[in-house]
C-alpha cells in the first residue's frame, strides 16, 4: 500500500473531523481542517500546494481562533451580560453535549440565562442576554463554517490551478 495513499486517507479524516468541529465545540474545527489540507498537501510533497496557499489557510485558521473568542461572549456583553451569565455559557454548552444536536443550541442559551439570574437579574434582562449568547454562538459557526468552505476553496484552488 502506497504510504501517499495513507496520508490523504488520514487527511481526509482531519477535515471532516474539523468540519464537524465547526458545529461541535468540543472539537478544535478549523484548525484541525487546516491540519488536513497541510498534510494532504505534505503528501503531494508541497507540489501543487504551495507556501502562499498555505499561509493563507494559516491566516484563516488564526481569524477562526479570533472569531471563537469573540462570537460567545460578543452577543452577551452587548446586551450587559456579567461573568456568571457568560460561565453559565459555557458550563450550557458543556452540559449541552450530552443532550445532542438539540443540546448543542438550548445549552449555552440556558447556561447564560441561569447565569444572569443568579447575578440578581429579572427574568426578561436575563432571557435577553441568553438569546444574545446564542445568538453570539450561532454567528461565530456560521463565520467558522464559511472560513472552513473558504479554506477548501483556497485549497482545491491551489491544487488544480
Amino acid at each position: 500500500m502506497d504510504v501517499s495513499f495513507i496520508l490523504y486517507l488520514v487527511a481526509t479524516v482531519l477535515v471532516l473531523t474539523g468540519i464537524a468541529g465547526v458545529v461541535l465545540p468540543v472539537l478544535p474545527g478549523i484548525p484541525l481542517v487546516f491540519a488536513g489540507l497541510l498534510l494532504a498537501a505534505w503528501a503531494d510533497g508541497f507540489q501543487h500546494v504551495g507556501w502562499l496557499p498555505l499561509l493563507i489557510l494559516g491566516l484563516l485558521t488564526l481569524v477562526s481562533l479570533v472569531i471563537d473568542l469573540i462570537a460567545t461572549t460578543a452577543g452577551a456583553q452587548r446586551l450587559g451580560a456579567n461573568r456568571k451569565a457568560v460561565w453559565g455559557s459555557l458550563a450550557g454548552t458543556v452540559a449541552g453535549l450530552f443532550f445532542m444536536p438539540i443540546g448543542l443550541f438550548v445549552g449555552p442559551f440556558i447556561g447564560a440565562l441561569l447565569g444572569e439570574y443568579w447575578h440578581g437579574r429579572q427574568i426578561g434582562q436575563a432571557a435577553k442576554v441568553g438569546l444574545g449568547t446564542w445568538l453570539g454562538i450561532i454567528l461565530g459557526v456560521a463565520f467558522k463554517l464559511g472560513l472552513a468552505l473558504a479554506m477548501l476553496g483556497v485549497f482545491a484552488l491551489a491544487w488544480f490551478i
